[in-house]
């Protein structure tokens, strides 16, 4: 992976610098060593003293710029644990946003090749995988994956294929020319309009094991009562549809 930023960690406190990097807080400067390795220990002007943690995923989650909602950890591993991506693995994925996605499946070593057709969220996207350490891995793509279709078509064929976008059901019809034998469909929609067409035109396709689900999770609550699922409600992410191309 190329250099990535770290958390400067002081208890509540959390901050995503660079090497090299100054900043000033109420606790005092901070001014990070080129060298800085997870673990080290970086006392500010004013003596306090602040750990160097190297990132992990939901860091990423956390505090990576964000030019929309992001897809959330618990769908996130959903796609990496259904679709079985993991390194050495090449992705084509459409609908970048964040990054957020991408970004994991770089630092599991995947190669991901990602589109996004607004070009500011673009160059964000680009940052932040700067920022993950897995630009080498990474590249994004300004444009839409739908006019890409043919020269993709042409090259070697993915391992995966990861959608965020409103227009995945027409990317789904032709997804089977993109992928390996058996290799992996996962489709990601916040409405269940979206999540029909794309689950309808994977089976048209002809790929196999389609499979809707969406991810419920429930907080548990401690306490000397007793202990019980948290009052406070379920929110809804998206659904996913999965599949293996013929």
């Amino acid at each position: 992976m190329t250099d990535a930023a770290y958390l400067l960690v002081h208890e509540d406190r959390e901050y995503l610098l660079e090497p090299g990097e100054e900043f000033g807080t109420d606790l005092g400067v901070i001014e990070v060593p080129e060298d800085v390795e997870g673990g080290d220990e970086i006392e500010t002007h004013l003596g306090t003293v602040f750990e160097a943690r190297e990132l992990r995923g939901p860091d990423l989650f956390n505090h990576l710029e964000r030019t929309g909602a992001p897809m959330m950890p618990r769908d996130v591993g959903l796609v990496m644990g259904h679709a079985g991506i993991s390194g050495g693995d090449r992705v084509l994925d459409a609908g970048t946003g964040t990054g957020i996605l991408s970004a994991y499946l770089g630092r599991a070593g995947a190669d991901v090749t990602t589109y996004e057709v607004d070009a500011d969220f673009a160059d964000v996207a680009r940052a932040n995988m700067e920022t993950a350490g897995v630009a080498d891995r990474v590249e994004v793509r300004t444009g839409d994956l739908t006019e890409a279709l043919d020269d993709l078509a042409d090259e070697d064929s993915f391992d995966a294929l990861t959608l965020d976008t409103g227009d995945a059901p027409a990317v789904v019809e032709r997804a089977a020319d993109l992928l390996v034998p058996g290799g992996h469909l996962a489709v990601y929609s916040p409405f269940v309009e979206g999540t029909r067409e794309a689950a309808l035109a994977a089976r048209e396709a002809g790929f196999e094991g389609v499979e809707t689900l969406e991810t419920i999770q429930r907080e548990m609550d401690f306490s000397e009562r007793g202990s019980r699922p948290s009052t406070a409600g379920v929110g809804h992410t998206g659904y996913l549809v999965f599949g293996r191309a013929p």
